[in-house]
């Protein structure tokens, strides 16, 4: 299952956007494949341009996000987080983010970083006075936050995605109904059209049985008969238009509301 199946994804990067401009963290919106499902928000240079950027300095980050197995991490001194989008029990994607310090940096340390990962370090540090500072409570707290809220959002798009297929496949079926039910009446008229003609032709049977006399008398109970039938016919053809106008009745309104 994926994402971008059952939502828009525009209503998931309008929250991150939101997040990461009340809060000063970076975050983005991956799939259950690592693709990227959004645009990413507060991301600053020190680390896509001089920390990943860098071919040392990526070795090191995905050195750490193999090593890392907790929801939160680090990555040159920047706090990090990764939560997972889950619905029921599957896995849907993640949002991570974080970018930010949960310390005033040791500039003299993140000198000799630069100089590690072949960058001039008085761009490392421009770069690093650029990146938000924040505690590691109040980073655990709003990353719990965004997890909550994306969430509780993803679950309810997928609510209403499956209701939608659900209420389309009831319309589909009910205007399946109402052409079987037309067809019905359509057929039930005919045989009720038979039903007379027949209760004619008994009618006309009994008439020439009774002008043939006494030779005519075993033809007339067999008249008889099919007038009885086609009686009864008639009646039984009247209860089924009665119960097919109460059904098209019904499946009427349940038509009038997908209009």
């Amino acid at each position: 299952m994926e994402l971008k199946d059952f939502m828009d994804l525009s209503k998931l990067q309008q929250i991150q956007d939101a997040f990461s401009d009340a809060t000063g963290l970076a975050a983005i919106a991956v799939g259950t494949h690592g693709e990227y499902l959004t645009e990413g928000s507060n991301f600053t240079d020190f680390c896509m341009k001089y920390t990943r950027g860098s071919a040392e300095g990526n070795r090191r980050c995905v050195k750490c996000d193999n090593e890392c197995t907790g929801t939160y991490f680090c990555h040159a001194g920047l706090m990090d987080f990764s939560i997972d989008i889950l619905i029921g029990d599957e896995k849907v994607g993640a949002i991570i983010g974080g970018q930010v310090l949960p310390n005033p940096p040791d500039e003299d340390t993140f000198r000799k970083t630069a100089q590690e990962l072949g960058i001039r370090p008085d761009d490392y540090i421009d770069a690093l006075r650029k990146v938000p500072i924040s505690t590691e409570k109040r980073i655990r707290a709003a990353a719990s936050l965004l997890g909550t809220i994306v969430n509780q959002l993803v679950n309810l798009e997928y609510f209403k995605y499956l209701n939608t297929s659900s209420l389309e496949t009831l319309k589909t079926e009910i205007q399946h109904s109402t052409e079987i039910i037309h067809k019905i009446n359509s057929n039930t008229g005919q045989l009720k059209t038979i039903a007379n003609k027949q209760k004619m032709l008994s009618l006309n049977a009994s008439i020439e049985a009774a002008r043939s006399g006494e030779a005519g008398v075993g033809f007339s109970v067999v008249a008889k008969s099919m007038q009885d039938l086609s009686s009864q016919s008639a009646i039984i053809y009247n209860d089924i238009e009665q119960s097919v106008a109460e059904i098209t009745q019904t499946t009427s309104v349940l038509s009038s509301l997908f209009e």
